[in-house]
């Protein structure tokens, strides 16, 4: 037989990250890692040299952590505004620079020195942007509406809840304020501009209601006005959401918005609402985790949407992720990423009337690794123990690499608990399946109850309740699904997982230690009651709700937390963090590192001195990622 091709990490990672495109003009704008870390660079439209527009030194994070746009293009101030921090610390700061580039330079001065700020909805015609602003000394939020033509500045709420600028009138008089107790538990207010204070809109705010009180979860998220209306996406009528309506002259009741024309088919949700232009908006749908994208036109009075247009699902763009897009109201066109299991994302644009203009302005690939090697996966769904349908997929080596089955199995955990991981080659978790499936190793990726993607209650199962019946998802795919797949062999086990998803690896290390020969924690909670000491301020009163009241809830926090259970752990642990970790802070991994090693148990600890919740500059992620491959190749192999 052939000896087996061997395939370096750098192979997989030549492919560089195109992400959170925007279109002006004749200009593309968007953030990638051309120069070994994240950076904002613009090209031509049909394609140039790409141009950085920030100094080398600094380095922008992962969008999907920022919170709101990693960076907004005003051209007609001649400014891109940016978001930025200190190696991963999240403390992001509004930093504006000329579209040519620059070094950049306070937005607003030091007003906001003492806060870590969110970029929400911006309008380069108007040139106003919505700063969500969090204290880092107190459990505040702060909303502001910023005239980035005159640096103003206009408070126009806060609230310990968020208080998030989700919806916008045209003439900027009036904003939607959302205050999100937990995952569902909405309440809106209204801002109006000279009437003082915001006032609540609809919901039942947290401080009003009764001991026990039951309110219904509304999920209200993209609000748009629509004359004296909005219309919104909710949870109140399916759930896997749609579309309600509500009049701001009587806003006690909200009422169905029929959506008519979806073609697609399978489980998933409705998760983006975006304003066109007239009576045209944008719907997307997240279907098996694959990214799905409408066009249509609204009829209010109809209380109906109807979609005449496929832009992502079909064609070029089908069976993958949609990671960012952007609508140029000029242009009447769109720049967006999508990537695939195998395929790095590109930066498309479409065109066009009917949007039958797709555009590919990049062509990254993954060097020396021919497109057969890859692992596409293959629907692994089972179901769980009480009878709840589980997402998953299996990943496997390729046929043509020459491994035989049945081959040691990694059982890969996503963070979040409220996430949920797809088939996209854009960050971290599927150049690290690729390659391990390269190495010959399947690769089960399981979407366990708490996952977004599944509809409102598949999604608040895991609250108050980490570690409960989410370990029992994995544990019955452990013990009574995957032992039946012949290509597989479970007694060659490693578990690996990222943030919630390192919790869970250390839980089920600890818990069920005789079922896993090897072991990968990145930056997960060791102890709760730490943990929660150790987040912001501002996460401190969603934690209460959704995790436990480190006071009222102790007995429960210290029964879930991995330190009680990891004296039963069994094999060898790998923790990896990154220094600036701002949400599971350094000392967390490092208590967990210093107790386990006292205890006798085997323990290797990689820190990143210039990373946070995540590992994104090429040579770290070169050293994470052959790290963590090596180590599941000494105890699986």
């Amino acid at each position: 037989m052939p000896s087996k091709p061997s395939v370096r990490i750098e192979s997989l990672l030549s492919a560089r990250l195109f992400a959170s495109p925007q279109r002006a003009g004749q200009r593309l704008y968007f953030i990638s890692n051309l120069g070994g870390h994240m950076s904002l660079y613009a090209m031509d439209w049909g394609g140039s040299v790409p141009e950085p527009l920030l100094p080398p030194h600094l380095a922008l994070q992962n969008p999907h952590l920022v919170g709101g746009y990693p960076f907004y293009v005003f051209p007609d101030l001649g400014k891109v505004l940016v978001m930025i921090d200190n190696d991963g610390d999240e403390n992001y700061q509004p930093m504006v620079v000329p579209l040519e580039g620059g070094f950049p330079e306070p937005a607003f001065g030091d007003r906001f020195a003492d806060y870590r700020v969110h970029l929400g909805p911006c309008f380069r015609e108007d040139n106003f942007a919505y700063l969500l602003a969090e204290s880092r000394k107190e459990s505040v939020n702060e909303v502001y509406r910023a005239n980035l033509a005159t640096g103003e500045l206009t408070l126009l709420g806060s609230s310990p809840w968020g208080s998030y600028p989700a919806g916008i009138a045209k003439d900027h008089r009036r904003v939607v304020l959302i205050d999100g107790y937990a995952f569902g538990d909405q309440v809106l207010y209204l801002w109006e501009e000279g009437q003082g204070e915001r006032r609540l809109l609809y919901g039942v705010p947290l401080e009003e209601r009764e001991p026990g009180e039951e309110v219904p979860r509304n999920a209200i998220h993209s609000p748009h006005f629509v004359g004296e209306a909005l219309v919104f996406i909710t949870a109140l009528f399916e759930d896997t959401y749609g579309l309600g309506c509500l009049s701001l002259a009587d806003p006690s009741t909200v009422e169905p918005v029929e959506v008519q024309g979806t073609v697609h088919q399978g489980v998933g949700e409705l998760v983006d609402l975006d304003h066109l232009h007239d009576d045209r908006y944008l719907v997307k749908y997240n279907i098996d985790g694959v990214s799905w994208m409408y066009e249509g036109t609204l009829d209010l009075d109809a209380r109906r949407l109807v979609l005449d247009r496929v832009l992502v699902g079909q064609g070029d763009l089908a069976d993958g992720v949609v990671q960012a897009y952007h609508y140029d109201k000029q242009a009447d066109g769109y720049a967006l990423a999508f990537s695939t299991a195998t395929s790095p994302a590109q930066i498309y644009t479409l065109d066009g009337p009917d949007r039958e203009v797709c555009q590919a302005h990049t062509r990254e690939r993954i060097l020396g690794v021919p497109r057969p090697w890859l692992s596409p996966g293959e629907d692994a769904s089972y179901v769980s123990f009480d009878g709840l349908r589980v997402s998953a997929r299996l990943y496997l080596p390729s046929a043509e690499l020459g491994h035989e089955p049945p081959y040691p199995l990694v059982y890969y955990i996503h963070g979040g608990p409220q996430s949920q991981e797809k088939p996209d080659f854009t960050w971290f978790s599927m150049p690290l399946i690729q390659f391990l499936t390269l190495r010959g190793f399947a690769v089960f990726v399981p979407n366990v109850r708490g996952s977004t993607g599944y509809g409102l209650d598949y999604m608040r199962r895991v609250d108050r309740d980490w570690g409960g019946a989410d370990r029992l998802d994995h544990l019955h795919a452990m013990t009574e699904v995957l032992p039946k797949d012949p290509r597989l062999d479970v007694s060659r086990a490693g578990v690996v997982g990222r943030s919630y998803g390192g919790y869970m690896t250390l839980t089920l290390a600890g818990r069920h230690p005789e079922l896993w020969k090897a072991a990968v924690d990145m930056f997960g909670p060791y102890d709760l009651l730490t943990f929660l000491q150790r987040i912001p301020e501002t996460w401190k009163p969603y934690f209460s709700i959704v995790l436990g009241d480190p006071e009222k809830d102790r007995d429960f926090l210290v029964e879930r937390s991995p330190k009680t259970h990891l004296p039963q752990l069994a094999c060898p642990l790998l923790v990896i963090q990154g220094a600036n970790d701002p949400r599971v802070v350094e000392k967390e991994s490092r208590d967990l590192v210093e107790d386990l090693r006292a205890q006798g148990k085997e323990v290797e600890y990689l820190v990143f001195e210039d990373e946070g919740h995540d590992v994104l500059k090429f040579k770290n992620r070169v050293r994470c990622y052959n790290a963590i491959v090596d180590f599941f190749e000494r105890h699986l192999k």
